[in-house]
């Protein structure tokens, strides 16, 4: 589990392809290791991976066939800029919104402009996500707890204050660039919690003469 709220800058230094998996060998840079050990969760980019390997400032990660599947890090090469976050710990404060590391999906920059020393940001979404995205509601983008600020019947908006890109990879976006989406866990919750009592409701069986023949009770 993770808060969005990124610590370091990274970036790619090896992508190495195992059949229909990959390891990624990333350059940590500003981000403390000294408390991470094998077979600890790093969020890159918004995916949580597991540490399978460990140096000074550096580690390396698989990345199964499931994860490659929802993900653009098929597309990362040496020098691909990754926001890191280590995961969340009972002392670490919730500064975010609470982020499960589990990509939900691909958007992409379809606008983005400075307004003042900010900048806005049209992020194109997959319909299946959009009902769980909620203007004023929380959004991770590319591991970066986020506030939607408007919405669109394809995209939705963000307002990125000057620190916010100076930190992270948000600072590299352009035009079409590919970005991993994870909704509010709240609101996924929320949605099961409402289609499993009518899935429920719709499946319960009623007990009359009928099923009671039906089912070998009476003859």
């Amino acid at each position: 589990m993770f808060t969005g709220i990124i610590e370091a800058l990274g970036k790619i230094q090896q992508v190495s392809s195992h059949g229909k998996d990959l390891v990624l060998s990333i350059d940590t840079g500003s981000l403390d290791l000294s408390g991470v050990k094998l077979g600890d969760s790093v969020a890159v980019n918004g995916v949580c991976l597991t540490v399978i390997s460990l140096g000074d400032q550096h580690f390396s990660a698989d990345v199964s066939a499931e994860s490659l599947v929802h993900t653009d890090m098929r597309n990362y090469q040496r020098g691909t800029k990754v926001n890191l976050e280590k995961a969340l710990t009972l002392s670490t404060p919730l500064g975010g919104h609470l982020v499960s590391g589990h990509v939900d999906g691909l958007g992409e920059i379809i606008v983005f402009y400075q307004e003042g020393r900010a900048w806005r940001y049209e992020v194109s979404c997959p319909q299946p996500l959009l009902k769980y995205i909620a203007n004023k509601g929380s959004v991770t983008i590319d591991g970066v707890s986020l506030t939607v600020t408007g919405l669109e019947s394809n995209s939705f908006m963000l307002n990125i204050v000057p620190h916010t890109t100076s930190e992270t990879r948000i600072q590299t976006y352009g035009i079409g660039d590919k970005v991993h989406i994870e909704v509010d866990l709240m609101a996924r919750y929320a949605e099961r919690l409402l289609t499993f009592s009518t899935e429920v409701e719709n499946n319960k069986e009623t007990l009359n003469y009928s099923f009671l023949a039906e089912h070998g009770f009476l003859r």
